[in-house]
């Protein structure tokens, strides 16, 4: 009841435009920002000093990050000091629905009494051994995650472009391990149009948009790009006998929420399996229940042979996972890869609590309620509305494409207490929030990006 009251305090206190007339009147936005980590720049935050809604306290914390950050990022500009459930609160207290989850990382939203009691009792036992010994809690969570996949075998890393790296990594090798008299094994890969695979230098070959890739070349030479959906280029490409895998996300989040169609998995099972190169699913933002299943090709009944994972697992600790079949890992051998802080008791414990409390048929069915309800919600609201193209998506993982970019929407939003990403081009609002959000609280969130829409 508490939470309900105070996300009605914010709604009595939407700052909406009005009709006067001269025609729209619009509430001047104090914060502008770019919500998504790949998409076209289309408009420039606003310094701390040039922000009148900003606290002291928050303006000086900004300006320290100034002079000690290396400026990768174009930070919105507002200071998040603490979360419970799927509420965050800026330094100066201010309350927020956050429709963003960490970018599809909070599954179980902020402070999660199962999640804090993981990582407190483990935290008092031992968080960190490296992969020099056995621990406990690594070796239940890899035995869960097999038990509920098509994988034979587990690798863990910290990261979505870390599981990548690896994955490239084991393609090659199984590869030239089942080549091992040829010169020229299979080491190319096929990757897809509006796709995003990560930021170092193997992943970030796999991503599509040209603009993030050109200011590090030489990057990892061999990756060719196709259609997203169109199996008769794979197909010619993949017939030729170089390529070791193809990577593809059964929905694209940083793309633009594009989901991809039964007959286009199951061609390129069909086309890997023909030519017997590797299937590689990367389900970093997609897998763990947000679509409603508890991994996104479970939907299509379409398998591969490597599945990355990543940003739900645990929580907002970091980890990343290979999930593989016997057949590739069999290739793999010690000292082929490795990493120093991958599968720390502490992340692991952490990870099976979510694990444990999303996969269960309850849960993802409620993901799945909750999912339509939100594209009902949004088609109802947003009907009519000239900007709006198209609202798609699976479970609570929601684009709202524009015809314009989303900057001026998502300010909006912001300054009226919900917070949303935009994805794509920066064309589409993209919706990935906790996977416990409530239905009153998506009602809010769908009721004010429908009000705010007029800030366009």
């Amino acid at each position: 009841m508490a939470r309900l009251q105070s996300l009605n305090t914010i709604h009595s206190s939407l700052s909406i435009p009005s009709k006067n007339n001269k025609g729209l009147s619009f509430k001047p936005h104090a914060v502008k920002i770019s919500s998504c980590l790949v998409s076209d720049v289309t408009t420039k935050p606003v310094t701390a000093a040039n922000s009148t809604s900003v606290s002291h306290a928050s303006k000086e914390l900004m300006e320290a990050d100034k002079s000690v950050m290396v400026g990768t990022y174009a930070r919105t500009q507002v200071v998040l000091e603490r979360g419970i459930g799927c509420k965050v609160y800026d330094l100066d207290g201010k309350e927020y629905l956050d429709m963003t989850a960490g970018i599809a990382v909070n599954s179980l939203g902020h402070a999660d009494p199962d999640w804090l009691k993981a990582v407190i009792d483990q935290a008092s036992k031992l968080a960190h051994v490296s992969n020099v010994f056995y621990s406990k809690p690594q070796v239940e969570l890899a035995k869960r995650l097999i038990e509920c996949s098509f994988a034979d075998r587990v690798f863990f890393s910290n990261s979505g472009t870390e599981a990548n790296e690896a994955a490239i990594k084991f393609s090659r090798k199984y590869h030239r391990h089942g080549h091992h008299d040829s010169t020229n094994p299979p080491t190319e890969f096929i990757a897809f149009s509006n796709c995003f695979h990560g930021r170092t230098l193997g992943a970030l070959a796999l991503t599509s948009k040209e603009q993030y890739r050109a200011p590090f070349e030489p990057i990892m030479p061999g990756v060719t790009f196709v259609e997203y959906g169109n199996v008769e280029e794979v197909a010619r490409l993949v017939k030729k006998g170089n390529v070791a895998a193809v990577f593809v996300e059964p929905l694209q989040g940083e793309g633009g929420i594009h989901s991809a169609t039964k007959e286009f998995l199951s061609g390129l099972r069909s086309v890997c399996d023909d030519a017997g190169a590797l299937l590689v699913f990367d389900e970093v933002q997609c897998g763990l229940g947000r679509t409603g299943h508890l991994w996104a090709h479970e939907a299509y009944g379409i398998y591969p042979d490597i599945m990355t994972l990543a940003k739900p697992l645990a929580n907002g600790l970091p980890i990343g996972v290979v999930l593989t079949t016997q057949k590739v890992a069999s290739a793999v051998n010690p000292g082929d890869h490795g990493s120093t802080f991958a599968g720390s008791p502490l992340v692991c414990n952490a990870a099976l609590a979510v694990f444990n409390k999303i996969n269960t048929p309850s849960f993802l069915s409620d993901v799945a309620k909750k999912g339509n309800h939100l594209k009902e919600l949004l088609a109802k609201k947003l009907k009519g509305n000239t900007h709006v193209k198209e609202i798609r998506g699976a479970g609570l993982i929601v684009g709202i494409e524009l015809d314009m970019p989303a900057a001026g929407l998502v300010d909006a939003c912001l300054e009226n207490g919900v917070l949303v990403l935009t994805a794509g081009k920066g064309n589409v609002v993209r919706l990935v929030p906790p996977l416990v959000i409530s239905m009153e609280e998506l009602e809010f969130g769908a009721e004010v990006i429908s009000n705010c829409l007029a800030a366009l």
